[in-house]
């Protein structure tokens, strides 16, 4: 079972979250140390915790800038491989812009919501006339108390799996 057939069961059951919590943190190990949390999952959005501890500091004791930026690459391309079908594309990072706003000084929480006539628009739709697509995933971090951390604006390179040539 992939991440993105568990994230659908984890919308309905405590130990599916779990399980793609324990999964997330296996399988993409450079993130384990950040101890992210999927805390909501629904029909149209996912929602990431990067918690306030010192494998997350900077030198100054807020939340590291590299942390944040990780917890937006994260929250958007978990939510892309749960709402589209990741047996039949392909998602990539293809750039990473951030912005900084507040200094992190508790858990920092980002939610990324899409539609199903946004996933058509911008995914589907533009794949079936070209080989590959571009999107933006912007995604907002706020800490507990609901001040604006970052926003995060994650490019991804899109491909149908029929298209990507894995030899020279």
């Amino acid at each position: 079972m992939n991440p993105g057939e568990i994230a659908q069961k984890a919308k309905n059951s405590r130990f599916y979250l779990w399980l793609l919590n324990v999964g997330l943190s296996r399988l993409v190990p450079f993130n384990k140390s950040h101890s992210f949390k999927v805390v909501e999952i629904d029909d149209n959005s996912l929602k990431l915790k990067l918690p306030y501890k010192k494998s997350n500091m900077n030198h100054l004791r807020g939340i590291h800038a590299c942390a944040l930026a990780t917890l937006s690459e994260l929250t958007t391309g978990l939510a892309l491989m749960t709402y589209l079908d990741s047996k039949k594309y392909r998602i990539i990072l293809k750039k990473l812009e951030m912005d900084y706003h507040y200094q992190g000084k508790m858990d920092i929480y980002a939610k990324f919501s899409l539609s199903n006539q946004w996933l058509n628009e911008n995914v589907i739709s533009p794949l079936e006339n070209s080989e590959k697509t571009e999107i933006c995933c912007e995604v907002e971090a706020h800490d507990t108390k609901g001040n604006h951390i970052s926003t995060g604006r994650v490019y991804w390179q899109l491909k149908s799996w029929s298209k990507v040539k894995t030899k020279v």
